[in-house]
């Protein structure tokens, strides 16, 4: 969006038409509420862009099918002229019409009409330029035809409309709607318009429409006192034939305008992120950066978007519905004021009239940005242009403020409602997206701290690695030839996240249909699984006007996280990922896997859904949000950090419960701390060797840059897989012998690294001094005099345990009882014995994690 400049922030309401509650539609649903799906249609209109059209910013739904609109908005229009009585030079008329022009031509591009042009609706800018306003209404609406009055003024109507007559689809009068108005039923408006500002309102003024519709026919009032330039302009705008009658684009090209037509240059769409142009072919900046800064005065909070604007006001506090209520556009009534009439038996009728406050008040109110300016008044200037190369670029220390420097340490929801923080958070990441992909490892970095909610969308996308020219790619998808897939589509969008008003929107349904279909076409290899609408959710809510890039991020999502989880026959791949994730629980909470095992609530039983759908099956969607915040920074790997998180979470209640009681306990999740949940995440994933969590179905090696958590976590942030293999490393394992072992394999590489052998001996020591992993040799004392890990534990397996694999007492078992609680490897040549010990560890005498390595050249390397 453009900046804010000396435009203001406008507000309007109105009601949409409220449906029956006793009627559903063909598929057996309740109907959508009219509100929901203008709702939908609106979020288009944000898009159009242009220098003669008032940008739209937000829209939003309140009790009743209100709905209030919020837009960009000039205190000056047309109208100013009309009041103070005079009429307007030939210059200036000549100058409003082509700027009016310019502004229906891009809208009919668009596919747009205006509808309801009328002297309010031209507002001028401080520079007497134009700037239309309510030009969605007429498309937002479905012309007309989800609210309870007309669109449009009917002094301004074209005589097409007029004879059209007003039209409602629950009116069992009219058995189809009339034909949507075209572009020429604005020029119609913009010549009375005109004719109002040559001629002067007053010459209007109580006359019925039919006699000022053959009044402005003649134009014989001001042929005497307009140029011949206007009066033409007018007769072409006022032609009654629609045939005959002109478009704006047409107008445009008109000779009339050649004189002026010349001082105006073409408009130019701004380039978005992702795209085949260059974004910085016209920049210019300054000799001296430091020039920007220097005006005290400046106001460089109308140098920021209007929708940042529109966010930092309401995050200082700002509501819509108290504007509104305060202008007394909005009414509130007592109960007992809005009863509906009723009839006695003697015909007597008692209780009110129809309720005036729900028809159409087109009052714009302005928004007052005071209470925002003040909030943000202590803020530096320096902090709207921040160095990006500057090594205190981050905001805990580059921020001269100590409030806001301690304000990342504060949870994240109270972060988000922070307004100088989400300035300064906002500014920094359009920066740094503006420089994408250069910038790229200074967007990883940032989000290491958190992401803006409102630029959550581009922030994702660049963590996920998307460039090029993605609408060329998405646009060349057949998304209209019918497949078998289209049924189960269906079936599923109305069930996906229909609690949000945008995804339940029609708009939203033909959307989701859209990507998905997109992406089951693009990819042969694979098919539609259930749960695919819901990966789709996140990324369409966040690009709802950008298909292309919606799609473009859930193809690289997939891929990373999911790899081959929807082929056709995917049962080994889920298997498998469910085995590991069993592995990881054994591993980093015993007690809770062990109780799991012994009831036989196995991953299977609950599990599936969240890995398929990466939790958003099972989480609304503002948790997925802040969940995926930290997915997106992590490898494949740490869906299984977030899953036994969630499980800790729960580990009371799943404790004390058989497997009954912990089938209901996730037919109906619990409400679970997500910030909570990441945290201890990130903790499990810093701490989890890669190769615990190796996958012979993960995504094949490819080179990837470093994404970790930060120091602690570099080593672990790049998947095991892309890892150069070495002799030391893991090796594949099939899926039945995966399956038999309790505890997670390691490799002899991650041993070493976690051991530190060149520095400190085989056990990593922690602050208190106790050693936190534990090498304990299971071979034969003969095996391992000739060669061993220097501090290993030699615990032989053959004197240690009996026959059928009983733990028998002995002075090296005792030595195992000092050590519970602590990691324990395990070291052997005969992986069967080595599970052996790994599966008593989780009983009732042994309480310690233990991961297995098992490799004689690894033992003797």
């Amino acid at each position: 969006m453009r900046p804010l400049k000396d435009a203001q922030l406008g507000a309007f309401t109105f009601f949409a038409s409220a449906l029956p509650h006793d009627v559903c539609g063909s598929n057996g649903l309740p109907l959508t509420p009219n509100s929901i799906k203008i709702l939908g249609r609106f979020q288009i209109l944000k898009t159009i862009t242009h220098p003669r059209l008032c940008q739209y910013v937000d829209i939003s739904r309140g009790k009743h099918e209100r709905l209030i609109v919020v837009t960009e908005h000039y205190e000056s229009s047309l109208s100013d002229f009309q009041k103070q009585g005079k009429t307007v030079s030939p210059e200036k008329v000549l100058q409003v019409a082509y700027e009016v022009l310019e502004g229906l031509e891009f809208m009919n591009k668009h596919g747009l009409v205006h509808r309801a042009l009328n002297a309010h609706n031209v507002l001028m800018d401080c520079k007497g330029n134009v700037k239309l306003a309510k030009f969605g209404f007429y498309h937002m609406t479905d012309h007309g035809a989800d609210v309870d009055f007309p669109i449009g003024y009917p002094s301004y109507l074209a005589p097409e409309v007029i004879a059209q007559g007003s039209f409602h689809p629950t009116d069992p009068s009219h058995d189809e709607a009339p034909p949507p108005s075209g572009p020429k039923a604005d020029v119609w408006s913009l010549g009375v318009l005109l004719f109002e500002l040559c001629a002067g309102r007053r010459l209007l003024h109580n006359i019925e429409i039919s006699e000022r519709l053959k009044f402005i026919l003649t134009l014989a009032s001001c042929s005497d006192i307009l140029p011949e330039n206007v009066q033409e302009l007018l007769r072409k705008c006022l032609t009654f034939l629609p045939s005959k009658r002109p478009t704006p684009a047409e107008l445009l090209g008109d000779p009339v305008f050649s004189g002026i037509s010349c001082q105006y240059t073409p408009f130019q769409k701004p380039v978005s992120l992702f795209s085949s142009s260059l974004r910085c072919a016209h920049l210019e900046l300054p000799d001296d950066i430091s020039d920007l800064c220097k005006d005290e005065d400046e106001d460089y909070l109308s140098e920021r978007a209007i929708d940042e604007v529109y966010h930092l006001w309401c995050l200082a506090g700002g509501d819509l519905e108290k504007e509104l209520t305060n202008k007394e556009i909005i009414q509130s009534k007592p109960p007992i004021c809005t009863l509906s009439n009723f009839v006695m038996e003697d015909g007597e009728s008692f209780g009110q009239g129809r309720d005036r406050s729900f028809l159409l008040d087109d009052t714009t109110v302005t928004l007052s940005l005071c209470q925002l300016r003040n909030r943000l008044k202590d803020v530096a200037g320096e902090a709207y242009y921040p160095l990006l190369e500057d090594e205190q670029s981050s905001l805990p220390q580059s921020n001269s403020s100590n409030e806001l420097s301690a304000t990342v340490t504060l949870p994240l929801i109270i972060r988000e409602r922070d307004t100088e923080y989400q300035l300064i958070r906002i500014i920094l990441f359009d920066r740094l997206l503006k420089g994408y992909p250069y910038k790229k490892n200074l967007v990883w970095k940032e989000a290491r701290v958190d992401i803006p909610p409102l630029v959550r969308g581009l922030a994702w996308a660049a963590l996920l690695g998307i460039e090029g020219d993605i609408q060329a790619k998405y646009e060349s998808i057949d998304k209209d030839t019918p497949i078998p897939t289209d049924r189960q589509i269906e079936v599923d969008i109305p069930r996906c996240h229909q609690y949000d008003e945008l995804l339940s929107s029609p708009q939203g349904h033909i959307k989701f249909r859209r990507v998905l279909k997109a992406w089951v076409v693009s990819h042969p290899d694979l098919v539609y699984w259930q749960g695919l609408d819901s990966l789709c959710a996140p990324f369409l809510y966040l690009n709802f006007n950008n298909e292309a890039l919606a799609y473009a991020c859930m193809s690289a999502f997939i891929p990373k996280y999911l790899y081959n989880f929807f082929l056709k026959d995917n049962s080994h791949v889920i298997q498998e990922y469910l085995t590991v994730f069993s592995q990881m629980i054994a591993f980093h909470d015993p007690e809770l896997s062990n109780h799991l095992n012994e009831i036989g609530f196995i991953p299977d039983l609950y599990a599936i859904p969240w890995f398929l759908t990466m939790f958003t099956h099972v989480f609304p969607l503002h948790k997925i949000f802040h969940l995926w915040d930290t997915l997106l920074l992590g490898n494949s790997s740490f869906p299984f950090c977030i899953g036994v998180a969630i499980l800790q979470q729960l580990r009371d209640r799943l404790l004390a419960n058989g497997f009954n009681e912990c089938i209901l306990l996730f037919s109906d999740l619990p409400e679970i701390d997500i910030e909570r949940c990441v945290r201890e995440s990130i903790n499990l994933f810093c701490w989890t060797p890669k190769s615990a969590t190796y996958r012979q179905h993960a995504q094949p090696p490819k080179t990837t840059a470093d994404n970790g958590f930060g120091k602690t976590a570099t080593y672990y942030s790049s998947d095991y897989q892309d890892m150069p293999k070495t002799d030391l490393s893991r090796e594949p394992l099939a899926l039945c012998d995966l399956k038999a072992e309790l505890s997670p394999r390691i490799s002899a590489e991650d041993l070493i690294d976690l051991c530190e052998l060149s520095l400190s001996g085989p056990t990593k020591r922690s602050r208190a001094g106790k050693p936190k992993i534990v090498a304990v040799d299971i071979r034969s004392v003969e095996d391992y005099s000739r060669g061993h890990i220097s501090g290993s534990i030699n615990v032989a397996f053959n004197t240690a345990f009996g026959p059928d694999g009983e733990l028998v007492q002995c002075p090296a078992t005792g030595v195992l009882q000092n050590y519970r609680g602590r990691v324990i490897v395990v070291i052997s040549h005969a992986m069967k014995s080595a599970a052996m010990v790994s599966k008593l560890r989780c009983g009732k005498r042994f309480a310690y994690s233990c991961w297995c390595l098992s490799d004689q050249q690894n033992c003797h390397g």
